[in-house]
């Protein structure tokens, strides 16, 4: 599952996981849908933006993790605020990936981040 705000990012999103045979389940376009949609869908891995409107990454990865501890979430960011990333993993996120992003290096990372 993708939830990013930008249309541009989800697209290259969906042609990386596409080339590493990956599925997308659902696609999020701000907070509120990320939560709904991830637990409406069940997804091995969710692909999250740190910067999206009505609810941010952070408070959707923390309303994940209480319900989901489990879940495998890989934030998205063009932040450089390595607090908030490191709060981010602390909280339960596999990994973070900067933008922008290497096309080959996200798709081993992705692989890497599910198995």
């Amino acid at each position: 599952m993708i939830a990013d705000d930008s249309d541009a990012i989800r697209l290259v999103l969906k042609d990386i996981l596409s080339i590493g045979n990956h599925a997308v389940v659902a696609e999020a376009t701000n907070g509120d849908e990320a939560v709904e949609l991830f637990f409406n869908n069940s997804p091995d891995l969710l692909l999250l933006d740190l910067a999206m409107p009505k609810k941010d990454g952070l408070m959707v990865l923390k309303e994940i993790m209480e319900k989901d501890p489990h879940a495998k979430v890989v934030l998205i960011t063009a932040s450089d605020d390595q607090k908030i990333i490191n709060q981010c993993l602390e909280i339960g996120a596999t990994l973070c990936i900067s933008k922008p992003f290497d096309f080959n290096s996200v798709l081993k990372q992705i692989n890497d981040a599910l198995v």
